[in-house]
Parts: structure tokens; C-alpha cells; sequence
């Protein structure tokens, strides 16, 4: 499996992006599909996750602001993303898991098999 971020890029504080990750195959059933994120010398992390039986999981740092969903006639992964603060800018990365997830594993790296390259997002003013 494939995937390809685009999407990114810079915005003011409160503004919003849309983030797109193409998947090589078609995001039904079989892949969990979840967005992820990294700033220099900390631990990539969770931010949300749309599992095979299409539900979402989102970190609390973003819940009620991002919103994980899937185009599936187009095999495309959306990430909206609203309310932006400095403290979402880093590098977006998405990425794949072939079969189902434990329950409260949804926004471990480890469980993630295939990952995009990463698109950067900054926000400032």
C-alpha cells in the first residue's frame, strides 16, 4: 500500500487546512487509515484514526476541531483541520494498517505499517 500527502502548507492562527492522502489501493474494509504528526526532537504522534469499520478516534488535543473522513470511490483520506494554533504546526504524515485495530490502539505508530513522506503545516502569525 501507497500513500501520498498533499495538502499542506502555512496558515494564521484560527484558519484552517485540508489535508489529502491518496491510497494506492482502495480504503475499504481491509486498511485503517490515520493521520499522524511530528515536531523536531519529539515522538511522532496520534491525531486521529478511521478504522475498517469506519470509526473515528482523535487525540483530545484535537478533538472537536480536526475531522478524519474518506472518500472511498476516490481511495482518498481527509484530514480537516480547523481552529488551528501554533501548537499543531509540524509534519503530517499519513498512514495505513492493514486489518482490524485493538480497541485503544488506534493512534500507535506501531500499529501502522505503511506512511506517506509527511507534508509540513505551520501555523503562525
Amino acid at each position: 500500500v501507497q500513500v501520498v500527502e498533499s495538502g499542506g502548507g502555512s496558515v494564521r492562527p484560527g484558519g484552517s487546512l485540508r489535508l489529502s492522502c491518496v491510497a494506492s489501493e482502495s480504503t475499504d474494509s481491509r486498511l485503517c487509515m490515520a493521520w499522524f504528526r511530528q515536531v523536531p526532537g519529539k515522538d511522532r504522534e496520534g491525531v486521529a484514526t478511521l478504522d475498517n469499520d469506519d470509526v473515528t478516534t482523535y487525540a483530545d488535543s484535537v478533538k472537536g476541531r480536526f475531522t478524519i473522513s474518506e472518500d472511498k470511490d476516490k481511495n482518498i483520506l481527509y484530514l480537516q483541520m480547523n481552529s488551528l494554533a501554533p501548537e499543531d504546526s509540524g509534519m503530517y504524515y499519513c498512514a495505513a494498517h492493514v486489518g482490524a485495530l485493538v480497541p485503544g490502539h488506534h493512534l500507535e505508530t506501531g500499529k501502522f505499517e505503511y506512511w506517506g513522506q509527511g507534508i509540513p503545516v505551520d501555523v503562525s502569525s
